[in-house]
């Protein structure tokens, strides 16, 4: 059963401060204190692949940084419920197609991220 949600538009600057954390370290390519925002038994979503645990999330924080040249925006934060968020950023590069926009799609537990699926 898919779980139903309602999103209200929030200020980027109220979205929980981990998730602002997650995303500046993502984008100064900083695995270190990105990996320290998530859960042990987090998972990320990317591309249709899942990554698991500590390892398999630096990991894929560091390709992600290195295969492509792009730029980002953030174009929209709304809050799903209180343990939910979804961010769309805007970006353009070198990947296939050059443009697209991402749904990073949040789930918190404990003042940390438990999921993070990102997807169009």
């Amino acid at each position: 059963m898919t779980e139903q949600h309602s999103a209200t538009p929030i200020d980027p600057a109220d979205l929980p401060q981990v998730i602002i954390t997650f995303l500046a370290a993502q984008q100064a390519h900083d695995a270190e204190t990105a990996i320290s925002l998530f859960l042990p038994d987090a998972v990320v979503t990317d591309e249709g692949h899942d990554f698991h645990g500590d390892d398999k999330i630096r990991d894929w924080i560091a390709k992600a940084a290195s295969d492509f040249t792009y730029t980002t925006e953030l174009t929209g934060a709304f809050r799903l419920d209180a343990t939910h968020y979804d961010v769309i950023h805007h970006l353009e590069g070198d990947f296939p197609g050059g443009v697209v926009d991402l749904h990073f799609r949040f789930a918190m537990r404990d003042d940390l991220i438990q999921t993070l699926t990102i997807e169009p």
